[in-house]
């Protein structure tokens, strides 16, 4: 399976990303199966690059796969985000984008009830991203090719 990631560089060795901000699957390498959004996801930079690669599922490697927005998928970003640690080695699933991120924001402090939230959050564009969690994880993609979008 072909996947991407945005960046602002060529990135043939991917690493596991430590944040300073927490990330809603954890410290990870991101990518994602939408091209576009890798595109987006480059256009943060001055340089902008979208990185390809091949994924190949292994068997050894403990998979968390949210297939839609679930009250599971809600309560592991809420914890990720609180740098609440997993086990996973990948976990793939759709993104809190800034304006989801916003609306956990405001479950978690209590603005807005779960019931709340679901009606906000199911209007919103399709995402999907797959986190590579640890250095175990990386050796299921391997590099393909960069390619240079223009502002």
């Amino acid at each position: 399976m072909e996947i991407y990631h945005g960046s602002n560089c060529v990135i043939e060795k991917p690493k596991i990303i430590k944040g300073i901000h927490p990330k809603d699957f954890g410290d990870g390498f991101y990518c994602t199966v939408l091209k576009d959004q890798a595109v987006r996801w480059a256009k943060r930079y001055e340089m902008q690059i979208v990185n390809f690669y091949d994924y190949t599922p292994m068997e050894d490697l403990k998979v968390l796969d949210f297939e839609e927005m679930t009250e599971e998928w809600l309560d592991f970003i809420v914890n990720c985000r609180s740098r609440v640690s997993h086990n996973y080695d990948i976990v793939i699933g759709a993104m809190a984008n800034d304006q989801i991120y916003n609306y956990i924001s405001d479950f978690v402090s209590g603005v807005l009830t779960r019931e709340q939230f679901w009606i906000l959050a199911k209007f919103k564009r399709p995402t999907h991203q797959i986190a590579f969690c640890t250095q175990k994880s990386l050796s299921s993609i391997l590099f393909k090719k960069s390619q240079e979008y223009g502002r």
